[in-house]
């Protein structure tokens, strides 16, 4: 009796990765002869159309997660509904249609099912297309970024670094290096030139290039590995880990209990065939906690919707449950605390005075000849252009950015290196120009060095192979551009939620860590530490642990150390959420317990994280986090009542079996007793607001208050029944009558426990308790109702002792609760 497994569109970004061959088959020509596509012009509109009549575009038959059919297979032919579907059927053949009443479980826990995973599953295809990659092709002669379902065979697209590859195909101008790790595992970027294969699913780390598109949809080679990795479940989650763990014992517990009444309600209870098997299926029916799988499926699915509203589109439901167990969020300046867009302040000298205005010109001329440009070389094109400085227009090869060395820039045909990055990279310590650089970056702009390196020098920056930080040219005679940085207005009361919630921050910049900490002091009262990320590479790894959990700021980090950085977390047993945007983010991103990517990031970076944020707000990580403790606390409160019932289900069973004597209840009867102590009310506390912490020990808690209490009603109901059993040779309606006495005592007990699981009692919770207690009021007062659901209370000492009962129980299950509360805290204190 396993939990419902989900399928996500995480599936398609999830494929095997070590084991992978990079083989491609070549079985499939198509007859658009895409070598045929001019590079230059690419596709006209005509042959776009008439591609796409013939089905040769990029849409993938898989879709999002389960199909249609797959979603109604799964949820109509479970377990639970087999096994209520033979007993209903066992008591239909009785002609007591009444009693067959919970056969309509049956269609409830399918129907509720089917129609919150099929909203889920709507609500996750809109925001897939939502935030789906939009390649730039060249259609027509001109440049155009359309949604990738909309690639044709044979289009020219162009290729930039962040931008992820949606098809296969060839590159037939420029160079990248890319990251094929989602599809050999293998971390080392590849170079692709003119004439090599690309392959979709790689992520472009540097450079640009034109390819054509010669394989498309289920042809495509990430789309096959989907197909082959397409079943996605929730292993790594521990909710649904302890809940399968304690259905798998409730499995072997209801084999033996149930043969062993079946056998006792048709031989040894001395009651007629009929009667028998009545008895027998109200014993078997409450062990199934058909409920609980309902209800978890309920909950997870509402939390996609929810979260759907504010735009975050969860790739996989784990990411739901994992953000709200974080305990460190580990977050980018650019794009988290600020916002993506720069404005450029200005140009100055080395000592600070504004610069000459041929260097605003060589700037403008530089990032001009640039293929490849970040938002900061867009936002500084931007403030060029509004200055109206006009480039010049250069011939050379360009040399791109990329986090490894921190500086982009273009060698012209004379052999100058024009070079722009940053200033503690590109400047020597302690001249004017690094001083001025850190008086500026203290006050939180954002600084950048240009200039340039002559004569032969020049030709060798041309070469990024083999560049990194340390070995970056140093400017001597460099101006420095400063930018202007927005904190974002959300950004404080998003980490003040944080620091309420004892979740530690750690802000991960490429940035000078001064500048960066400047910043950060803007959006925060936390007492920030900044460290220089360089200066982690000679550390130990006891010192290297050492100095992560000391600092909160980090600035001039790798990709690589990133990465590091987590899984330095990891060993000081952290639970970490990586925010990211850039295609530098990717590696620590999968390496983080839950990846979070902005949705205006990086294609690559959207392709492996868990959760999407579409708007682009930092803001966004509370309210998941909130819908994540909502899921978890409340599917605990759900899995109390369940699992209460099913014990004390099992301790009735188990003692009247052994004693041989007839089951007090009707099938009906324990139907209504679901009702309006498990049932409604179960399902009105799995979708309430709910902000406790996670806490570790989900099944000890749960079968803490699950046990004693489903003992204690369990034990007291069957020692009730033995008391005023009337026996098997007396009129059926004296054991009605004293059955109908013990079912009220049984629902007193269960309403208490529904209290307590409901803790803390807010006005809302009341009215729902006040609503159920109603419920059983009318139930029972009701004359035609009471006939239908066949209660007999006439005897009314009988009842009177059913009352006392009752309220007895209820005194002793929260005396239980009380002792094991204090016996939880004491572990707690004691961890």
């Amino acid at each position: 009796m396993e939990l419902n497994r989900w399928n996500t569109p995480a599936a398609s970004h999830r494929p095997p990765t070590k084991e992978v061959e990079l083989a491609h088959t070549s079985d499939h020509v198509s007859a658009a002869s895409p070598a045929a596509t001019d590079p230059t012009r690419g596709l006209t509109a005509a042959e776009v159309a008439e591609r796409t009549k013939r089905g040769e575009v990029n849409t993938q038959g898989s879709g999002t997660g389960r199909s249609v059919a797959q979603i109604l297979r799964a949820n109509i032919f479970t377990r639970v509904n087999a096994i209520l579907g033979v007993l209903c059927a066992i008591v239909l053949s009785t002609g007591s249609i009444i009693n067959a009443a919970f056969g309509l479980l049956i269609i409830a826990n399918s129907a509720v099912g089917v129609i919150q995973e099929l909203r889920a599953k709507k609500t996750l295809d809109e925001l897939r297309i939502v935030g789906e990659s939009e390649p730039t092709v060249i259609r027509d002669g001109e440049e155009k970024s359309i949604p990738q379902h909309e690639v044709v065979l044979g289009d020219i697209i162009k290729l930039r670094s962040g931008d992820e590859v949606v098809v296969d195909g060839t590159v037939v101008s420029g160079s990248v290096r890319v990251d094929e790790s989602q599809l050999t595992g293998e971390a080392d970027a590849v170079s692709k030139g003119e004439g090599d294969e690309i392959l979709s699913g790689s992520i472009v780390n540097e450079g640009s290039a034109v390819f054509r598109a010669d394989k498309v949809g289920d042809e495509a080679y990430a789309a096959r590995l989907a197909s082959q990795a397409s079943e996605f479940s929730l292993t790594d989650s521990v909710l649904m880990n302890g809940i399968n763990s304690i259905l798998k014992v409730i499995t072997w517990l209801l084999i033996p209990t149930g043969i062993l009444t079946i056998w006792t309600q048709l031989v040894r209870s001395g009651t007629g065939v009929r009667e028998s098997i009545l008895s027998m299926a109200a014993a078997i029916v409450p062990m199934v906690p058909e409920g609980l799988i309902l209800m978890t499926s309920i909950a997870f699915a509402a939390g996609v919707i929810r979260l759907g509203k504010f735009k975050a589109l969860v790739n996989e439901l784990v990411a739901i449950e994992g953000l709200a167990r974080v305990n460190t969020v580990c977050t980018d300046k650019t794009g988290t605390l600020t916002t993506n867009e720069m404005e450029l302040d200005s140009i100055v000298a080395a000592d600070g005075s504004e610069a000459d205005e041929s260097w605003a010109r060589n700037l403008a001329s530089m990032l001009g000849a640039q293929d490849d440009l970040n938002d900061t070389a867009r936002s500084i094109v931007a403030g060029l252009h509004e200055r109206g400085v006009e480039p010049e227009q250069w011939q050379g090869q360009e040399i791109p950015f990329n986090s490894r060395y921190k500086f982009s820039g273009f060698t012209t045909s004379d052999a100058t290196a024009w070079i722009m990055g940053a200033p503690d990279v590109l400047l020597r310590e302690g001249g004017a120009a690094a001083e001025t650089a850190k008086k500026l970056g203290d006050k939180g702009l954002r600084i950048l060095v240009f200039g340039q390196v002559a004569g032969s020098d020049g030709e060798r920056w041309a070469d990024t192979d083999n560049l990194s930080m340390d070995s970056a040219p140093q400017l001597d005679e460099p101006v420095l551009v400063v930018l202007r940085q927005q904190v974002r207005p959300d950004a404080r009361e998003t980490l003040e939620f944080f620091d309420e919630q004892n979740v530690d921050i750690k802000v991960i910049s490429g940035d000078n860590p001064d500048s960066v900490a400047a910043v950060a002091r803007k959006a925060t009262d936390r007492e920030l530490v900044a460290v220089d990320a360089r200066t982690l590479n000679d550390l130990d790894q006891d010192a290297f642990d050492a100095e992560i959990k000391r600092a909160n700021v980090f600035g001039r980090v790798s990709p690589e150390q990133k990465q590091q950085m987590v899984e330095s977390l990891h060993r000081q047993n952290r639970t970490v959420a990586m925010t990211g945007d850039g295609v530098n983010d990717v590696l620590a991103l999968k390496k983080a317990d839950i990846g979070v990517a902005m949705g205006s990031g990086a294609p690559a970076t959207r392709s492996v994280a868990q959760l999407v944020l579409l708007t682009n707000k930092f803001s966004a990580l509370p309210r998941v986090v909130a819908e994540g403790r909502r899921v978890i606390g409340n599917i605990e409160r759900v899995a109390h009542l369940f699992l209460t019932k099913t014990v004390y289900s099992v301790v009735l069973a188990l003692v009247v079996a052994v004693l041989g004597i007839a089951f007090p209840f009707q099938p009906i009867h324990v139907t209504i007793t679901g009702w309006f102590t498990i049932g409604i009310p179960a399902f009105v506390l799995s979708l309430a607001p709910n902000t406790e912490r996670p806490r570790e020990g989900f099944v000890k808690r749960v079968l803490a208050l699950a046990i004693p209490s489903g003992v204690l009603i369990g034990g007291i109901c069957v020692a009730m029944w033995i008391i005023i059993y009337p026996g098997a040779d007396v009129p059926e309606i004296q054991r009605q009558q004293a059955g109908t006495a013990v079912l009220l005592a049984l629902i007193i007990m269960g309403l208490w426990v529904l209290c307590i699981v409901a803790r803390p009692l807010t006005w809302w919770k009341m009215l729902l308790l006040a609503c159920c207690v109603g419920g059983y009021l009318v139930i029972f007062l009701v004359p035609p109702l009471r006939e239908l659901l066949m209660l007999h209370p006439g005897n009314l000492t009988l009842m009177i002792a059913g009352l006392a009962v009752g309220v007895g129980g209820a005194a002793l299950i929260e005396i239980a609760h009380q002792i094991a509360a204090q016996r939880q805290k004491v572990l707690e204190r004691a961890d």
